[in-house]
This record gives C-alpha cells, structure tokens and sequence, in this order.
C-alpha cells in the first residue's frame, strides 16, 4: 500500500485556520495559496475541514474549496458541516474526491447509505477521533464498512492497532513523525496516510520525508526519472539545456542548463535547479526570490540532448519581474490566431479591457451599462439561436450562433470576474 503524506487546511469565516482546535490562529497565507503550496511541494492528499459556524460562512468555505481543487493537483477530501445530502452533493460538486461524515454524529451515521449509494461508496470516508467520540459498536463498524471507502483518524499519536480493516489517513494534532511514528505507519497494513502540523507547515521538506519512508521500505509517490544521465548527450563541459514550460499553459518560461547533480537533485526534491555557468554552482530557482518552479513533467527530445520541464511557476520566471524570459518579440508575420484557448483568451482580454476602460460606441460597454439581466436575457437568446441553428443541416450557420454565444459567455464570465482558467480547471476536475 502507498503511503501518502497529507496537509490539511481548517477553514473558518472564509479563512484558512492553523488547526482543529484553534480557530482563531491563521496560518500564512490564504487557503488557495496554501492549497498550491501543499500540492506542490509533495502532500499527497489534502484534508480540508470546514468549520463554519453559519450557512453563509459554510457557502464561503465552499467557494474557497472550489477554488483550492483548481490550482492543487493533489486531491481534496472535504469534512464539515455536513447535515443532509444535498452537503454531501455540494461538497463534491467543490472539487473534493472524497466527502468526509463524522462517525460521532448520528446523523451523519444515519445518511451513509443514501450517500454511498447516491454518488457511490469510493467517494465517501468517515471521520472518527478515537479516546475521544464515543466507542463505535458493532453495527456502525459494519455500517462504516459497507458504505465508505476510507476512515480518517484524529488522533494524538498514530494507532498500534487498526481501528477498521480499510484505509486509514491519520491527522495528529500533536506530534512530529520521527523515524519510530514513520516506521509504525510503513509497518501498518491500513494506514495509507498520515499527517500532522508538520506536515502542514509550508516550511517542511515533504520530500525529504518521503525519502526516509522510502528509506524504511514504503511505497510512496516520489518522482522516478526513465531516463538516466548516462543516456542525455552532454556538451563538452558535461551540461544539457533545460527548456522550462508552464504545465498550465504551455508558455514558454525560460532556459537554463543542467548538470548531473542538478539533473539528480530536481528529481530527487521535485524543484528547478540548475547549474549556473557563470557562478560555476548549481542553484535553486527561486531560492533567493520566492519564485520556485516545482516540477510536474521532464522530456527529453529526440535526440536526447535537450530537456523539457514542465513546472508549476511561483511569480515571475525572469529576472526582470516578467513571468516568461521570453517577453520581447524581434520579428512577427501578421496572421490570424489559431490556439483555440488563445483566442478565447485574447477576445476575454478585450472584453476586460472594454468593462475597465469604456469606448464609446462599444456593444460590449452597451451591455455592461445596461446590467446583468441584459446580459443574461442576451445569452438565454444566444443559446435559443445555437438550438435553431442545429435544426438546419448547415453547419457554418451553427459555427456563427455558437460564436455569438460565446462571446455574449464571456461578457457574463467578465460581469462575474470568472476565467476562461477558471472554467479549464473546473472541467479537468470533473470524473
């Protein structure tokens, strides 16, 4: 079984919190950031409890956990506020993969079959906090059992004995895992995961972690190159470029040089470094500035002499404060855009450029003034047009209508401050 290290986020009043039990401490940074960091730097999983003390701070928690599962690759359970099973709905609707019911509660107890059945038993878990809610007996188990997928423990240490024979991810508020705690949890057959406010703490080599479990025998999610140095062609000085792409988008970032030990360190810590040729030393990317590049894919090229990283970029990639090196354009021929998600890029551009700064005579400017009704009665229009259209065999007539759609799309995506990045994410996290 893999094991996972996991972070959590605690979220109350629309902000993310240092722990369970302190509701009042927050962490650095805000949940999204703190959801991208997590996710970059190694965790695994993210727990994310919702602890909202009213309806409009719980719809606020959603938000946030919408907008944590689009910048964070790894997946989110989500816990809290869970009463019916329209929450259980809403919760995975947020992005989370797994919804997490509380084992203390009856209530939560009581919807678990519904649950499961309705969205299936693979997304859902239970939380228990053993020495601490009630002794579950024998029916709950069997209940638990049969109607979740995994249990989540919040414990003060990691259990020598297995609570439920299934998956078990531990939360410990009060411990730092040594070599003991990470044997323990390499030697369980249940435990899949654990974590703990080291975990959680921004500053904490999660790799370094992941190599000690690999060290006593686990199975975790380390990054594993096919390729070896051996195999890359090096210059005369034992050096290979590195051409740096965002993961996201695809842009172009930067280039910069490798040597074996900066090949071997990027894999080993999952960040950029590089050799730089006029130090004559290896370095980090971003070490200095705070502009990391964590690392999601490596490729090499055909010839085996060229590497390509695709990475998630913290801030700027230049030197100059530019996000890419490659800011500057020396020559361009004139021709139309054909990158699908440029266009839809561009024209958002001067759709936001038009709502900032008005032009006179502007149909886009026309709709904003008039409101969102407008612009909502516009698209309803649009999309009955899309419906005729499609009735008629012609299709360069549905082309045009559903142009038109999507245009009237992005002027109410404006009004509301939503991303064509927005839209992209939320689709990639639908199963």
């Amino acid at each position: 079984m893999e094991k996972m290290l996991v972070s959590a986020l605690f979220l109350h009043q629309g902000k993310a919190v240092s722990s369970l039990s302190n509701s009042s401490a927050y962490a650095t940074g805000d949940s999204v950031e703190l959801a991208q960091l997590y996710s970059d730097r190694g965790a695994d999983l993210l727990l994310v409890f919702d602890q909202s003390d009213t309806d409009e701070e719980h719809d606020a928690s959603l938000t946030l956990m919408r907008r944590m599962a689009r910048v964070a690759d790894a997946p989110m359970w989500g816990a809290g506020n869970i009463r019916r099973v329209e929450d259980v709905k809403k919760i995975l609707y947020a992005g989370c993969r797994k919804a997490v019911l509380n084992a203390s509660l009856e209530s939560n107890l009581a919807l678990l079959e519904e649950v499961s059945s309705r969205f299936g038993r693979e997304k859902i878990a239970v939380c228990y906090a053993p020495g601490r809610d009630p002794e579950l007996t024998d029916s709950q188990k069997d209940l638990i059992l049969q109607n979740a997928d995994s249990l989540v423990l919040l414990a003060d240490r990691l259990p020598e004995e297995e609570i439920l024979p299934m998956p078990t991810v531990v939360w410990c508020e009060s411990f730092d895992p040594g070599r003991e705690e990470l044997l323990l949890a390499v030697r369980s057959e249940t435990i899949c995961g654990i974590g703990s406010p080291k975990t959680q703490d921004p500053e904490t080599d999660l790799m370094e972690i992941k190599e000690e479990l690999k060290g006593l025998g686990a199975q975790v999610n380390t990054y594993v190159s096919t390729l070896s140095w051996e195999e890359v062609k090096k210059d005369a000085n034992g050096l290979v470029p590195v051409v740096v792409q965002d993961y996201r988008n695809e842009e172009v970032l930067m280039v910069a040089w490798m040597n074996r030990e900066a090949f071997e360190q990027t894999i080993r810590t999952g960040r950029m470094t590089y050799w730089s040729r006029s130090r004559q030393e290896l370095w980090v990317k971003g070490l200095t500035s705070g502009h990391f590049q964590y690392l999601k894919e490596l490729r090499v090229d055909c010839d085996n002499d060229t590497l390509l990283a695709r990475v998630s970029q913290i801030g700027a990639a230049c030197h100059t404060g530019n996000r890419s090196c490659f800011y500057r354009s020396v020559l361009k021929k004139d021709t139309p855009q054909r990158n699908p998600l440029k266009v839809f890029e561009d024209v958002y551009a001067v759709i936001e450029d038009r709502r900032e700064h008005p032009k006179e005579g502007s149909y886009t400017n026309y709709l904003f003034d008039k409101g969102i009704d407008k612009i909502l009665k516009k698209c309803g229009e649009e999309a009955t047009e899309i419906v005729i259209a499609a009735k008629n065999p012609n299709p360069e007539e549905i082309k045009y209508e559903v142009a038109d759609f999507l245009y009237h799309l992005m002027v109410l995506m404006s009004a509301r401050q939503i991303t064509w990045d927005d839209i992209a994410q939320e689709l990639a996290n639908r199963e």
